[in-house]
């Protein structure tokens, strides 16, 4: 008889396991920083204004922050990363982070690095998706000029189809290699023609499995819809959804545009709506996976709780290879390695690129964790605890 006492993700042993003492004590100092958030805009300003006066602190910052949430500064700097989450079972998602590509020579850039990633997950079990945001390989400008339906440019049209063929070529290449991959949603204004990519790069990828992914961030009022829409319109078509569910991202900056612009928010009012839709979509999802491969990107224990719950009153084995959860590297290690000790299919978004091109990536999590509800403080409990258990033994 098994009496394995049931998932908890207060169990710090397990949840800080990979890290030692002293990269606990450096999670500690990080989380005490974005605790307060005075302390963090105070930090974050001053980064800001040493970046721009090219002043050489990027030593500092490899060694606090960056360290902390982002694999290295290349695919090959990120092996130790890799290598240690995988001896905990956890797979690693490459994420290379640079942003503000404005060139068609950054946007071919970007896809070539993105297609190292899926050379390096290509049989290797410890990276099991690759991702890539189209930002990275197209203008945000000509993204929202197609999404308001405007006339192009001839020069606009051909820039559009060179986008197009990037996104096919890096989604080719995962169908190639049988490797997943994300597409990272962005914000409302230009998403529309992200979508259309996803839904064209599914129908011809996904036949046989979940290859490309898409992302639906349920903090928006008609991702609900949307998720459904695609999963009956895969049924009919014959081809698979992959579907990346999140809460979103970009929850500040979508509210303020909406008032300054005068229209209505696309956002939903409460955060009791958001989990709502999440959950929703959550159950949606394990109610087709005869048409779904999904995963729970996801930091809110409730929902990954949830999901747990649900695939047990289905019978489904952890290892269910259609459903993946998925946090970020240094953030909600109680969540990921927690359910990976129990089998389940957990990666990391593990964050890489040059240091000071990262920077805009490392100061939106320090935003994210100052402005989410109890983020930073959960984190900071758990760690606190955990160095705590250690002075004991």
């Amino acid at each position: 008889m098994n009496h394995r006492p049931p998932l908890s993700f207060d169990d710090t042993e397990v949840a800080f396991a990979y890290k030692s003492d002293a990269e606990l004590r450096k999670a500690n100092f990080i989380f005490t920083l974005v605790n307060h958030p005075w302390v963090s805009a105070l930090a974050t300003g001053a980064l800001n204004v040493a970046l721009r006066l090219r002043l050489p602190i990027e030593g500092i910052i490899r060694q606090t922050a960056f360290e902390h949430f982002c694999g290295g500064e290349s695919i090959e700097d990120s092996e130790k990363v890799i290598a240690k989450l995988s001896e905990y079972g956890v797979g690693t998602i490459l994420d290379y982070s640079v942003e503000g590509e404005k060139t068609e020579e950054g946007f071919e850039s970007t896809m070539e690095e993105v297609l190292r990633t899926l050379d390096k997950a290509h049989g290797s079990k410890a990276v099991p998706f690759c991702v890539f945001k189209v930002t990275g390989i197209a203008a945000a400008s000509l993204l929202e000029k197609v999404a308001l339906g405007q006339t192009l440019l001839p020069e606009e049209e051909e820039a559009f189809t060179k986008v197009k063929q990037r996104v096919d070529t890096i989604c080719a290449r995962a169908h190639e290699y049988r490797v997943p991959v994300l597409i990272d949603a962005e914000e409302s204004w230009i998403q529309q023609p992200i979508d259309a990519l996803a839904d064209e790069m599914m129908a011809r990828y996904n036949r046989e499995r979940a290859i490309v992914y898409n992302t639906y961030q349920l903090y928006r009022v008609d991702a609900f819809d949307n998720l459904m829409h695609d999963v009956f319109d895969a049924a009919q078509n014959g081809y698979f959804i992959g579907a990346k569910l999140v809460r979103g991202a970009y929850m500040e900056k979508e509210r303020e545009r909406a008032a300054r612009m005068g229209y209505t928010s696309p956002i939903h009012p409460t955060r009791e709506a958001t989990d709502k839709a999440f959950n929703d979509a959550l159950n949606f999802c394990l109610d087709h996976l005869d048409r779904v491969f999904f995963m729970c990107g996801s930091h809110n224990e409730y929902s990954n709780a949830l999901l747990v719950k649900r695939m047990e009153e289905r019978g489904l084995s952890p290892s269910e290879p259609r459903i993946w959860f998925a946090q970020l590297y240094g953030m909600s290690d109680n969540i990921s390695f927690n359910l990976s000790g129990r089998g389940y299919n957990v990666a990391k978004y593990v964050p890489y690129g040059p240091v000071r091109a990262v920077m805009p990536y490392l100061f939106r999590r320090a935003e994210e964790n100052t402005s989410v509800a109890g983020q930073s403080s959960r984190e900071l409990r758990l760690i606190r605890a955990e160095l705590r258990r250690r002075r004991k033994r």
